[in-house]
């Protein structure tokens, strides 16, 4: 049997460094926003800035997921923490949905009892939000891309920028137009928006808890790389699974026509697996009559 275990290291030193400037600054920003929210009783800079406090809390458990990812396998737990990476994802996913519901309720109490609001105050404001958001979300945009962590941060991070501009247009529109009714219209607005960003990483958290095929690996593209040597007959017993948010393992059966081309044969696969994100594999050789017998022939 041919174990190979390749740890993905994520700049996770420059990572930690981004999200703490990036919950500072984004502290400050709730205080102030809530603040001007409260003075000025706008719903949409209240759920804006209550969107936002659960995205600081979000960046705190990816703070936490890259800790618990550098724990090392023990007696008990033979991954390490690694797994837990996934959990908090699905539980900054869960925390959004939860932000969306109690939006969606404010926002209808406020069509029956809408409020005056000074829609210059509101603008200005959701201005700041913009540039403040789309810094942090500039400087997550690099490490999206290798962890669902820093990806649903990400996600975060440009939804509300985008909030910010609908915010600013809104007060804008109260303004010139004196129509408060526009604040609880925008709110609902952020919370579809917030919705659609976190539909994906819910889906892609779920998928992961329940050790499914990560997005992104074709399991009929991996079964043929498996196969793809001329000395390999066929795979089978094949399992992939997310260890991390980051790391992928992969089992699998490999029925050989000669066992001497194993070593390989396995090292050919196991660099194709890495190419394809699969860092983890344990692979078993098999031979033909081995495999007949497994199948009662």
């Amino acid at each position: 049997m041919s174990h190979e275990h390749h740890h993905h290291t994520a700049p996770t030193q420059s990572l930690n460094g981004i999200f703490i400037f990036a919950i500072v600054l984004n502290v400050l920003f709730v205080l102030i926003e809530a603040g001007v929210g409260l003075w000025q009783d706008s719903l949409s800079l209240l759920s804006d800035a209550g969107h936002n406090m659960s995205d600081v809390f979000s960046l705190l458990l990816v703070l936490i997921a890259f800790r618990l990812a550098k724990v090392h396998s023990n007696d008990h737990f033979t991954y390490g923490y690694r797994k837990s990476t996934v959990l908090i994802s699905l539980l900054n996913a869960v925390i959004l949905l939860v932000a969306v519901g109690a939006i969606v309720i404010e926002s209808i109490h406020k069509f029956s009892e809408p409020a005056a609001v000074n829609g210059i105050a509101v603008s200005w404001t959701a201005g700041a939000g913009i540039i403040i958001n789309g810094l942090t979300a500039m400087m997550l945009m690099r490490g999206q891309k290798h962890d669902l962590n820093v990806r649903g941060a990400f996600l975060h991070m440009m939804a509300d920028t985008l909030v910010s501009v609908g915010v600013v247009i809104s007060g804008i529109v109260i303004y010139y137009t004196g129509w408060n009714i526009v604040d609880p219209i925008v709110s609902l607005i952020i919370a579809a928006v917030i919705l659609i960003t976190t539909w994906e990483l819910l889906a892609d958290s779920l998928r992961l808890a329940v050790d499914g095929i990560p997005e992104g690996i074709n399991r009929k593209e991996i079964e043929q790389l498996l196969t793809e040597d001329e000395q390999v007959q066929e795979a089978h017993h094949i399992h992939i699974w997310a260890i991390s948010t980051t790391e992928t393992a992969l089992t699998a059966h490999i029925v050989l026509n000669d066992l001497t081309h194993w070593t390989q044969v396995a090292e050919h696969i196991k660099h194709e697996l890495a190419e394809h994100g699969i860092t983890h594999a344990t692979l078993e050789p098999e031979t033909p009559d081995a495999m007949c017998h497994q199948k009662d022939c």
